[in-house]
């Protein structure tokens, strides 16, 4: 198999290429804890709805509208409480801190498939979709980087702050997973059940509520890094592979219009035909209908129109 140019840039460069345990080790330990979701002790159908609903809450709101349309793209702007809130939610995915995420979300547009491109299928399915976390990149882990491609994140104290800190994500993460027991544990008493079911729907509500959670957004997360830049349609020619995929469009309440996304990367919407629905779009229209969005960037036709076509 032909080595890539990413992979010979990185020899060519001196970089070291390794490990990255910080991300193998608890993405592989999130995945073995997911696995208790086969015991029957670890089994509640309210856990079952909690792991459905997770992904709409922590992936649509955290990753897809925060980290993605809000935070990279600055598609549109909500209250500084409110983008913290929604920034907590993604932390809860264990996704990075937001300046890692957004400097290597950018990192990806201005060099999509091509060697820069941090995780790109052109360099194998399997390294877009999760290869590419575990492998060293200092250069892509400094302060240096962040400052080149998520400035403007850093800006924020709350954001520089976790970096500043750098176990505080696993911290939130971790967090949750206590809130989860006693909310479940709760959620027992409450039902009138015995103590030890009480601990079971607990154990039920973390197994399923975090965990499995966890690996479902990630895997939705990473499909729209590699399935859409190789399954799919192509509406525009947008000098990368991006592709328009509607299984992933559906999973990741619709990150799937990829090409889409890369023809007007700026847009909060990533509609561009009646049938090619939007999820995450909808949810930023409520936002600004109830006045916690304002600034939402319309598809680029609509602002043509707007500015009577000649601005793009």
């Amino acid at each position: 198999m032909a080595v890539s140019p990413s992979r010979l840039d990185a020899a060519a460069t001196g970089i070291h290429i390794g490990i990255h345990w910080e991300y193998l080790l608890p993405i592989g330990t999130v995945h073995l804890l997911a696995l208790l979701a086969v015991l029957p002790s670890c089994f509640s159908w309210s856990g079952l709805v909690i792991a459905a609903a997770g992904p709409v809450v922590f992936g649509t709101l955290g990753i897809n509208l925060c980290y993605h349309r809000l935070l990279a793209h600055r598609s549109l702007a909500v209250p500084t409480w409110l983008e913290h809130i929604l920034a907590v939610l993604a932390l809860c995915c264990l996704e990075d801190t937001p300046a890692r995420w957004v400097a290597n979300h950018r990192l990806h547009h201005r060099h999509s498939d091509e060697p820069e491109d941090p995780h790109s299928p052109r360099d194998g399915l399997a390294w877009s979709h999760f290869g590419w976390l575990f492998r060293r990149a200092p250069q892509r882990r400094s302060f240096a980087f962040f400052e080149q491609y998520a400035r403007d994140v850093l800006a924020d104290d709350f954001y520089r702050g976790l970096e500043l800190r750098p176990t505080s994500t696993l911290w939130i993460y971790l967090a949750q997973v206590a809130a989860f027991g006693l909310a479940g544990l709760a959620a027992g008493f409450l039902a009138g059940r015995p103590p030890s079911e009480a601990c079971q729907l607990a154990a039920s509500w973390i197994v399923w509520g975090v965990f499995v959670r966890t690996v479902l957004v990630w895997h939705i997360t990473w499909s729209v890094n590699s399935l859409t830049h190789v399954f799919g349609y192509r509406t525009y020619e947008t000098g990368e592979d991006s592709r328009n995929n509607w299984f992933v469009a559906v999973v990741a309440m619709g990150e799937g219009w990829h090409n889409n996304h890369h023809h007007d990367a700026a847009s909060a919407s990533v509609q561009h035909r009646w049938w090619e629905i939007d999820a995450t779009y909808y949810v930023i229209l409520l936002l600004e209908r109830l006045g916690l969005a304002t600034d939402v960037i319309r598809p680029r036709h609509v602002r043509r129109a707007a500015d009577g076509g000649v601005k793009p």
